[in-house]
């Protein structure tokens, strides 16, 4: 299985996936235009071992929602990825049985040599 889940409007989506090389063999989800369900996010979750792996503080939300002043439980975490999003760290490629998330070099170069190795 390869999927991504992305927002096709981020510039830095599109270039990490011409990086991995996307094609049709690539099951692709805009998160905007293709809301996430719980159970998406939740298997996203169990693979990533935490919903504060997947929870992007960078989100303009994340200030303008007052979030950074407190601590964000990993219940509540859970909610506004599926609610929002923009609280996603993206992209975020399942390979196999395998979760690469975000746009670190360290975790697009991990998933281009999982990919290559395919």
């Amino acid at each position: 299985m390869k999927k991504i889940y992305f927002l096709g409007t981020c510039s830095t989506c599109q270039r990490i996936m011409k990086e991995w090389g996307v094609d049709d063999s690539f099951e692709l989800q805009d998160i905007k235009t293709d809301k996430m369900t719980a159970e998406q996010v939740d298997q996203m979750i169990e693979m990533a071992g935490s919903p504060s792996a997947l929870f992007s503080k960078r989100a303009m939300k994340y200030r303008a929602m007052g979030l950074h002043e407190r601590e964000v439980s990993e219940d509540e975490m859970r909610q506004l990825i599926i609610d929002e999003y923009t609280f996603l760290k993206r992209p975020v490629l399942i390979h196999n049985d395998t979760i690469f998330v975000g746009n670190s070099k360290k975790v697009v170069a991990a998933a281009k040599e999982s990919l290559d190795q395919a």
